[in-house]
């Protein structure tokens, strides 16, 4: 599966998940532009791990953008294009995991910082960039395996509220853009084991979430990244407007 010669953006791509993305499709001959929102050091970080990785140091750059601000979309779009002309392959994998947001806590600040992040800055990342991705391009979004979980608790409310928004979203867009050639695809981890996800839990309820599975472990981001690496490749040229589980059969 050879991604040579293609662009990618891929947001949030500094860390977790996001920088196992950034890392596979750079092995892969894609040349990354690494979206952060905060911390640059973790950006730079993988930049250089990408340089090392290709040998080569015109393979990646660091763009700070908050994807929950428009006008911020509107410049990572714009800064990509103005160095490479065009956006092959476009990763809307930013987002965040909000907990306690049932519907009695949930505050509107909440809602609107909730669905800002997980809906307004995907909807917006493909809005800005459709215009600068040719036929052949890829679109992959992310949802949870969450919203295929029935026995999902109320604290989960608004969060599986903006992850259902974003496989809606998928299915419209395959349509449209695909009459361009575009695909559009949605990729549903499970739990993961990333910083972010540990972070806060104890060892038990990590051990625990991770029993779901019938391997009784976490996925690991290099495991989701090569089912994004795949929807990118010339191969899943015919994988449109899906929703890609992977939790290791944790939740089916």
């Amino acid at each position: 599966m050879s991604l040579t010669g293609k662009v990618a953006v891929v947001t949030g791509g500094s860390q977790g998940i996001g920088k196992a993305i950034s890392l596979a499709l750079a092995k892969d001959g894609a040349t990354v532009v690494v979206n952060y929102a905060r911390s640059q050091a973790p950006a730079d970080a993988t930049v250089q791990e990408i340089h090392d990785l290709t040998g080569s140091s015109d393979r990646a750059i660091a763009i700070k953008a908050d994807v929950g601000v428009v006008k911020d979309v509107k410049a990572l779009i714009n800064d990509t294009v103005a160095k490479y002309g065009r956006i092959d392959l476009l990763v809307c994998n930013a987002g965040g995991m909000f907990l306690n947001t049932d519907l009695e806590h949930t505050t509107e600040e909440l809602f609107d910082e909730c669905f800002n992040v997980n809906v307004k800055g995907t909807y917006f990342m493909v809005q800005e960039a459709a215009p600068h991705i040719p036929t052949g391009g890829r679109v992959l979004l992310f949802s949870s395996s969450l919203t295929m979980n029935s026995s999902i608790g109320p604290p989960y409310l608004l969060y599986i509220a903006t992850k259902g928004a974003i496989e809606q979203m998928t299915r419209v867009l395959a349509k449209d853009l695909g009459r361009r050639g575009i695909t559009v695809n949605t990729v549903s981890p499970g739990p993961t084991e990333t910083q972010g996800f540990l972070q806060g839990k104890s060892q038990e309820l990590v051990t625990s979430i991770a029993s779901a599975a019938p391997s009784a472990r976490l996925g690991r981001p290099e495991e989701i990244a090569g089912v994004v690496k795949f929807l990118c490749s010339n191969e899943a040229a015919w994988v449109n407007g899906q929703n890609i589980p992977v939790n290791g059969g944790g939740m089916v």
